[in-house]
């Protein structure tokens, strides 16, 4: 997903520009540090106080100038309006929050507002078209059957509910295509350079990115 993001950075903004960024539930900040060390401004938003402080461990070991470049505050996704003025960030990532909230779109038209004109959404959501999937692939048949009955955030209803907010569909990519069944705590293979080129060419071609376990949908503000 970093490969995704990195590129549809480079895509629409100058090099070397300091972008300013928002992410919105940044759990442990794993992107919210990686672009704060390429050089962005970037504020963190989270509600869950052990995450902050993951993230707070991690920041107090970089460079100061890495620290002086993210901001973290303490609060709830939808809440952005709070805290910011609409307009004030290039980029905004939103990235496996909509599963967790109730008001789905609101949150959605509520991160949206944050963007400046021509700024890229980043928002990382389970696919709704799939539901069955993993539990297909992991030989769970009657988790499968039970797939195939819920509905949720599928390709054809984000791309009509990010061209109401003003953010149009831009770009869009599956994540965990083919690693989605792989245990959490399973140890990295001798060939992860290979298995991310598979994982990132499955994720930008059909018919394979429409079964990702999750979707990776880039917006840009009209």
């Amino acid at each position: 997903m970093a490969r995704q993001l990195d590129e549809q950075i480079v895509g629409r903004f100058p090099v070397g520009r300091r972008l300013r960024v928002l992410d919105v539930g940044m759990g442990r900040g794993a992107q919210a540090l990686r672009l704060a060390r390429a050089g962005h401004q970037v504020t963190g938003v989270e509600q869950d106080a052990t995450m902050i402080s993951v993230v707070r461990e991690e920041l107090a070991g970089q460079p100061e100038g890495i620290r002086e470049r993210m901001r973290i505050i303490e609060g709830q996704a939808g809440d952005t309006g709070v805290h910011f003025l609409p307009g004030s960030f290039d980029v905004v990532l939103c990235h496996g929050v909509l599963m967790h909230v109730e008001e789905q779109d609101a949150l959605l038209a509520g991160v949206a507002r944050m963007l400046a004109p021509g700024g890229l959404l980043s928002l990382l959501v389970r696919n709704g078209d799939a539901p069955a999937m993993r539990a297909g692939l992991s030989g769970d048949w009657a988790g499968a059957l039970a797939g195939f009955c819920t509905a949720g955030y599928g390709l054809k209803r984000l791309t009509s509910t990010l061209a109401g907010i003003g953010a149009p569909l831009h770009a869009w990519y599956g994540v965990r295509v083919f690693t989605d069944s792989v245990a959490d705590d399973a140890r990295l293979p001798a060939e992860l350079d290979t298995l991310l080129a598979v994982e990132d060419r499955a994720g930008r071609t059909d018919p394979y990115r429409g079964v990702a376990s999750l979707l990776h949908l880039c917006g840009v503000r009209g």
